[in-house]
């Protein structure tokens, strides 16, 4: 077994310091800086193309900088002596040589970074894949890889796990369970790092946001802040609505009809709370909204899209 477990010690900060990196007259990465700290899921978020695979094959070793570093703990994943033990990452499901059995696979990835055998029976257990153990994986499933890529990033027990797109081909039962799974790593002190397209299950995952557009940094904020930085007016419901849209729309305010409710644009919650109050009307609803976390990316990013379909 690797030593220096977590233990609730706070560990595996990975730092991203000016990197850039250049295909030909391509930047991929421009001067990029940020910080994923332990204790929270942080989704890395970029259209395609905006350089987060080159983020995570530069700070694995995969791909060299033309400038800047990629720290775990202050050092390069090549100076690790055991790298499984410090950092697990699925970064390609599908890079596994077909013909080896889920546990072969495992077994002679620990023995590389002198992993003892049973580990390689507990991980599959944690990824439900223990059943078929001593099946080639040419027969397996996209989300039966997916798995076993899991299990492959969770053998060194490492303080730092980095997935990306892991629900990838995963059925709705496996998808709860990877999202329930990363955020339990989370709280056990690790450093999550999760990159995906999926907003829905980032917005259920993610407790930071690292976004991304054309190399550089975007935003590095929490899930909340976001949704909050691009409000969709203010939900408001009265037993005397009509007389109401009139009074908002004298104040300034865009109104609209929705569902029996007004949708106010222009006014804030105290604004048309005083204005009901000055005229007696009475209200039985008025809750501010913050768009999805899926508009407030789009609206973010949208200078950033490379490949963007017509509308």
């Amino acid at each position: 077994m690797c030593p220096g477990r977590v233990s609730g010690t706070v560990v595996g900060v990975i730092e991203i310091q000016d990197l850039t990196k250049r295909y030909g007259r391509t930047v991929a990465l421009d001067a990029l800086s940020c910080a994923v700290r332990p204790g929270r899921v942080t989704g890395f978020l970029g259209p395609n193309g905006a350089g987060k695979s080159t983020t995570m094959r530069v700070l694995l070793g995969l791909d060299a900088p033309d400038a800047g570093v990629a720290l775990v703990n202050g050092v390069r994943y090549a100076s690790l002596r055991r790298p499984m033990c410090e950092v697990g990452a699925l970064l390609d499901a599908t890079a596994v040589q077909g013909a080896r059995s889920a546990l072969n696979h495992l077994r002679w990835l620990a023995r590389t970074n002198r992993i003892g055998a049973r580990r390689t029976i507990a991980v599959l257990e944690q990824v439900g894949l223990a059943g078929v153990a001593r099946k080639r994986i040419h027969t397996f499933s996209l989300g039966m890889k997916q798995r076993l890529g899991i299990a492959a990033a969770l053998l060194g027990d490492p303080p730092v796990v980095i997935f990306d797109e892991p629900v990838n081909g995963l059925d709705p039962d496996g998808v709860r369970w990877i999202r329930e799974l990363m955020r339990s790593l989370a709280a056990e002190g690790r450093t999550v790092l999760l990159s995906s397209h999926l907003m829905t299950e980032m917005a259920l995952t993610a407790d930071r946001l690292i976004i991304i557009g054309r190399g550089r940094l975007i935003a590095d904020t929490s899930v909340r802040e976001l949704a909050d930085r691009f409000p969709q007016g203010v939900l408001v419901r009265s037993p005397r609505v009509a007389e109401l849209s009139g009074a908002l729309r004298s104040a300034g305010a865009a109104v609209a009809e929705e569902s029996g409710a007004l949708s106010v644009r222009g006014l804030d919650v105290a604004a048309i709370g005083d204005l009901a109050a000055a005229r007696g009307i009475p209200l039985h609803e008025v809750t501010p909204r913050s768009a999805s976390l899926e508009d407030a990316y789009l609206q973010l990013t949208a200078d950033t899209v490379e490949y963007g379909a017509a509308r």
